[in-house]
């Protein structure tokens, strides 16, 4: 394993590379205001033992990646899927296997649509479909307004009430409210049918908070979204050319039904529900996450 600050284009990236450097690349590409830590060290060291070279970086304005003042310096979601591409470059990858969680699918889609070549795989873990604006859908759901015709499943009601009573939650008064606070987010987006670990959320969360350059700077990415809303073209899914492998719990409480959506949008698309997975990756679903992206991006 080694590490890499990549500078490119004035932007700063934490970079990790796994894995020996002549076998297949897989980018692990993580969602909205997350560390590329969350991705698992199991998952990711049963990849590398399948013979992958494995490489999970941090976004800009996440984990040790460079922070901006917004208002000074601000920029779009058009910029941080390019930073998946600058990743690539720096590498020195022609082209890779994305697999991307939560909003890093919407990242992957877009690039798939837009840089055919740049992916030979893709893979989409709890995400939505491009296209399909899935945080309106969410702010209508936390603001009790009704949902159009058409749009996305709403979330679930536990993660309903979670984040409609986080929005006028007092922050938090100190180091240990704020770790708290972190791993109760993680229960709810846990889902209900699997166990929860709280030691081990609390050892992944205190890891978050030491990496953290500045934990406050990951509200650019609302920012950025709300800066672009030509983010989410809609009816282009139907050209994404690489092979795609869509992956769903069956107790995610975000996104519901998302990944079909996605599914039948891309030609040829496989759809995975894993059983008892909710929005996060914990341990008892590893083995068949990892067996599942070894089988897609197969030679």
């Amino acid at each position: 394993m080694t590490t890499n600050m990549i500078e490119t284009d004035g932007v700063d990236l934490w970079t990790e590379e796994f894995g020996d450097p002549a076998h297949p690349p897989i980018l692990l590409v993580m969602g909205s205001m997350s560390q590329g830590v969350l991705w698992p060290d199991e998952l990711v060291g049963r990849l590398v033992a399948a013979g992958r070279r494995v490489i999970r970086y941090d976004h800009r304005d996440t984990g040790r990646s460079a922070t901006f003042d917004f208002a000074e310096q601000p920029y779009t979601w058009h910029d941080i899927k390019d930073d998946v591409l600058r990743v690539m470059d720096a590498y020195g990858l022609e082209s890779a296997h994305l697999v991307c969680h939560s909003a890093g699918g919407l990242l992957g889609q877009f690039i798939a649509v837009e840089r055919p070549e740049r992916v030979r795989t893709l893979t989409v873990i709890g995400s939505s479909p491009l296209g399909g604006h899935e945080g309106a859908t969410i702010l209508r759901a936390l603001t009790g307004q009704p949902q159009p015709e058409g749009s996305l499943p709403p979330p679930r009601p536990e993660f309903v009430a979670y984040y409609t009573e986080l929005i006028t939650a007092p922050p938090p008064a100190d180091r240990r409210e704020q770790v708290q606070r972190m791993i109760d987010e993680a229960r709810v987006l846990h889902g209900t049918a699997l166990p929860f670990d709280e030691d081990a959320e609390r050892r992944l969360q205190e890891r978050v908070l030491e990496r953290a350059r500045d934990l406050s700077s990951v509200v650019n990415h609302r920012l950025a979204h709300a800066a672009c809303p030509d983010f989410e073209p809609e009816g282009v899914l139907g050209r994404v050319q690489a092979p795609t492998l869509v992956i769903e719990g069956t107790h995610e409480p975000a996104k519901p039904g998302h990944g079909a959506l996605i599914a039948e949008q891309i030609p040829g698309a496989e759809l995975l529900m894993i059983e008892g997975m909710g929005h996060m990756m914990p341990p008892p679903v590893h083995a068949e996450l990892a067996a599942a992206i070894i089988r897609h991006t197969a030679p």
